[in-house]
């Protein structure tokens, strides 16, 4: 209980950190924001509304989401969405997602990478797999033709609790492998763009932000969106 009322207030805070903002632009040109990476961002399919984040922050659904109307980037000005990222991918799919990329000036881009990766065999690396991550990361973000990026982190699905593995690995190795991945993740934001800390959002959050173990529910499709909406600026 005390858990939720910690998230609602802190969510109620980052509302009204960005409020003031959506006043700032009206009218204007088009804002376009491009979406790449995994299933945080294209998790339309596991919540019976269809709805993803990125379409979130474009267009707020207000019968679903009524504390977010009027906070949306629609309510700034004309606004579009570009929606690249596809469920189950990996950072050697991110360079296809840009294929034949001509984003307008203003673009913006969300990215979310590294938990397949993590699931596909980074959560038990031991060598220099996190290493070809970086890498691979570093060269897609460099020739990324757009600017502003904002750098999702991975969340942690069992929530920090180690009695909720369900990857049949030693805790203590994963959760090593996934601090390393998201310390990669913060380095490279650092260095392109912004980061968004869904892995310290999501710790705040409950079981009912996700579905199917770590995917996006309905709640959690929103609350990617906060976190990324807490991070634009005005």
């Amino acid at each position: 209980m005390r858990r939720r009322r910690f998230v609602t207030a802190t969510g109620a805070l980052a509302l009204a950190g960005v409020a003031g903002a959506w006043s700032v632009r009206r009218g204007g040109a088009m804002q376009t924001v491009y979406t790449f990476g995994d299933s945080i961002l294209d998790c339309g399919r596991y919540n019976e509304h269809g709805v993803h984040p990125g379409q979130l922050l474009v267009r707020n659904d207000d019968r679903l989401f009524p504390e977010f109307r009027g906070h949306d980037l629609a309510a700034r000005g004309p606004a579009r969405l570009e929606h690249r990222a596809r469920d189950g991918a990996t950072v050697a799919g991110l360079s296809a997602q840009a294929a034949g990329l001509r984003p307008p000036d203003g673009a913006i881009a969300l990215v979310t990478i590294g938990g397949n990766d993590l699931l596909q065999g980074l959560v038990l690396d031991r060598g220099s797999g996190i290493d070809a991550f970086a890498g691979a990361l570093d060269r897609f973000l460099a020739g990324l033709p757009i600017r502003p990026v904002y750098l999702g982190n991975v969340y942690d699905p069992s929530f920090g609790d180690d009695a909720r593995n369900f990857l049949g690995v030693d805790p203590a190795l994963a959760r090593g492998n996934h601090r390393r991945v998201n310390g990669v993740i913060a380095e490279l934001a650092a260095r392109h763009g912004v980061l968004v800390d869904l892995h310290a959002h999501f710790l705040a959050g409950d079981p009912s932000w996700l579905t199917r173990t770590i995917e996006p529910s309905l709640r959690g499709a929103s609350e990617v969106r906060r976190a990324f909406l807490a991070r634009l600026p005005g």
